[in-house]
């Protein structure tokens, strides 16, 4: 049978991303725009998946979104989360595709996981109440992999990525991650001039980021590889403090003013990083340096957003 991809969420930075993966290897990718299916609609989902036959799917789609966001809509996120990745999970085994790869967080782990987190962290403790109503959703879906694995055999399996960052990121300030909000604050004061750049906390946490054209060879890898039942880590394993990647962002960026540091922001957790070592068993390994990867990412940035034309992940 010819393969058949169906990549769920292939405009979003990470689908996009996993589209030009699975290209680089000649691979055909089905893909439905949001336009034509809402999977939020369980009949739709169990019917187009029905009448195109994908031979495996990679679940990228989610609502995803920073601090704000999550605190500001959290029954959203929820439902939106819950109710698209049961559909197509449901709707996968319904018709017979015995291949599923889903897409997590590292926010599943508990928010003073010891560090590195491995993978049997998930359910020891609670959760960052940051972002809980996204990280249960994930949890679920994990879950509801494993769940169709343990009852009907199906070859469902889970990855989790650290922080990404990288083409079709989304920089609204208000809605935006750390990394890609730094990058639109530091070329906003450079063109505006501005002495200083504040950035929340005292710059001391430490957080792991992955690009994301890494982590979609990382995924495809896994859809080629991996067959457990316990989810597994993809990151790049190594971190580097907020300072440290404001400072490298500044220079990529070009911006000679001031870093201020706003010490009664929260910071978050001291440090969150992820053991990878099981994937990088597999024969992963991350390629992209942080330093190249941000200087494409703000090219991208100065391409698509900058110049006006607005692109964000979904």
């Amino acid at each position: 049978m010819e393969e058949r991809i169906w990549v769920a969420g292939h405009r979003g930075m990470v689908g996009s991303a996993i589209m030009r993966a699975l290209s680089s290897q000649g691979r055909t990718a089905l893909t439905v725009d949001r336009s034509i299916l809402d999977l939020r609609r369980q009949p739709e989902v169990e019917f187009w998946l029905r009448a195109n036959q994908p031979t495996a799917i990679i679940f990228a789609a989610a609502k995803v979104g920073g601090i704000l966001a999550n605190s500001g809509y959290p029954a959203d996120f929820i439902y939106d989360n819950l109710t698209i990745q049961t559909n197509v999970i449901h709707g996968a085994h319904k018709a017979g595709v015995d291949r599923l790869v889903f897409l997590g967080s590292s926010c599943i782990y508990p928010k003073l996981a010891p560090q590195p987190i491995v993978e049997s962290a998930l359910l020891t403790g609670p959760l960052e109440p940051t972002n809980e109503w996204y990280a249960i959703a994930k949890i679920a879906g994990v879950m509801t992999c494993q769940a169709y694995r343990r009852q009907h055999g199906r070859r469902y399996v889970s990855v989790m990525p650290c922080n990404l960052y990288g083409p079709n990121d989304n920089f609204d300030l208000l809605t935006s991650h750390v990394l890609p909000a730094l990058i639109r604050k530091f070329h906003e004061a450079k063109v505006g001039g501005a002495s200083e750049v504040v950035v929340w906390g005292t710059g001391t946490p430490l957080r792991e980021f992955l690009h994301v054209d890494d982590l979609a060879r990382g995924v495809v890898y896994c859809l080629d590889h991996y067959d457990e039942y316990e989810h597994i880590n993809c990151g790049a394993g190594f971190d580097v403090t907020i300072r440290d990647i404001a400072e490298t962002i500044a220079r990529v960026v070009g911006y000679k003013g001031n870093i201020v540091f706003d010490t009664t922001k929260p910071d978050g957790a001291p440090r969150k990083i992820m053991d990878s070592s099981r994937i990088r068993a597999l024969g992963w390994k991350p390629e992209i340096s942080l330093e190249t990867g941000l200087a494409s990412t703000y090219q991208w940035y100065l391409d698509h957003v900058a110049g006006g034309v607005k692109e964000g992940a979904v």
